[in-house]
């Protein structure tokens, strides 16, 4: 009896990741603190947008559904496809929401930390920001390095803690509310878009064009060959992965665009007409 409960623990504690829950509740109650009740020890601090605080709260319960839930499990050791859909949600759509939940009075004291600053503005850089991600992403799919990371617990969270970190600084340039980090012109931010969407197409190419299973932890497991193949498995990955990669990008392309066709009309009201139906994502692109 003793020995099935603790299997029933082991499960549930490998499953759903109650270190992480309480991680992710007190980052939460932190927030909606300092948003709320304590706001008035922040300078020059206004309410917060109810938008903000529900983009935030979503970042936080997808943070914790991709890894803290059976997604993370599954996708660890049986299925690659969900494997990838648990990073391309961690890594295109989370940064978005928790950065855009963040309004520019509490940003401005953390900033303030001179070495913090000098770490966020090297790495928010267009250039370094599109590389740092892009070939950080690029090299964790290859095939030696996927299968030492999966082999290597600690090395793995030493990874995926870089990978996060890159995303963030990738999105910071077109979304964070601090003016010294978001300074490009929107035609710039749609190049920079353009430019991420292009260095993150070698990676999806070679899983789903790849004619042989490339990861060997993934070779042996039977939990996909009722439906489809292993193989098949791993080109739905790259498919799910580029999939998401291009409606996260359209749709900020898009946001990016509409800001721009608000800023010429408003200077050129003659040249253009018939301005888009606004709505919230281009509102707060």
């Amino acid at each position: 009896m003793n020995h099935n409960h603790l299997e029933i623990s082991n499960s549930f504690y490998t499953m759903w990741s109650p270190v992480l829950i309480l991680f992710v509740i007190v980052v939460g109650i932190l927030y909606f603190r300092m948003v709320g009740p304590w706001r008035e020890g922040f300078k020059h601090s206004e309410p917060v947008e109810t938008w903000r605080k529900v983009m935030f709260t979503v970042g936080l319960v997808l943070f914790y559904l991709t890894q803290g839930s059976p997604i993370n499990y599954y996708g660890h050791h049986y299925l690659f496809s969900l494997h990838m859909l648990q990073q391309s949600i961690l890594y295109l759509i989370v940064p978005i929401l928790i950065i855009l939940g963040l309004p520019e009075w509490f940003l401005k004291p953390v900033f303030q930390i001179k070495w913090l600053y000098k770490i966020v503005r090297f790495f928010t850089f267009p250039l370094v920001s599109l590389l740092f991600f892009n070939v950080t992403f690029s090299i964790y799919h290859l095939p030696l390095v996927m299968d030492y990371l999966m082999e290597n617990e600690l090395a793995l969270f030493g990874y995926h803690a870089m990978l996060l970190f890159a995303a963030f600084m990738m999105w910071f340039p077109i979304f964070v509310a601090h003016p010294d980090f978001n300074k490009m012109p929107s035609m710039q931010k749609m190049l920079y878009i353009f430019a991420n969407g292009i260095l993150l197409t070698p990676a999806c190419a070679l899983i789903i064009f790849a004619g042989d299973l490339l990861y060997a932890m993934y070779r042996d497991v039977s939990f996909t060959t009722t439906v489809y193949s292993v193989l098949d498995d791993q080109q739905l990955g790259g498919v799910i992965m580029k999939i998401v990669q291009e409606i996260v990008y359209g749709i900020v392309l898009y946001s990016i665009f509409r800001k721009w066709y608000r800023t010429e009309r408003k200077q050129h009201p003659d040249e253009l007409s018939d301005e888009p139906q606004e709505g919230m994502v281009y509102n707060h692109a």
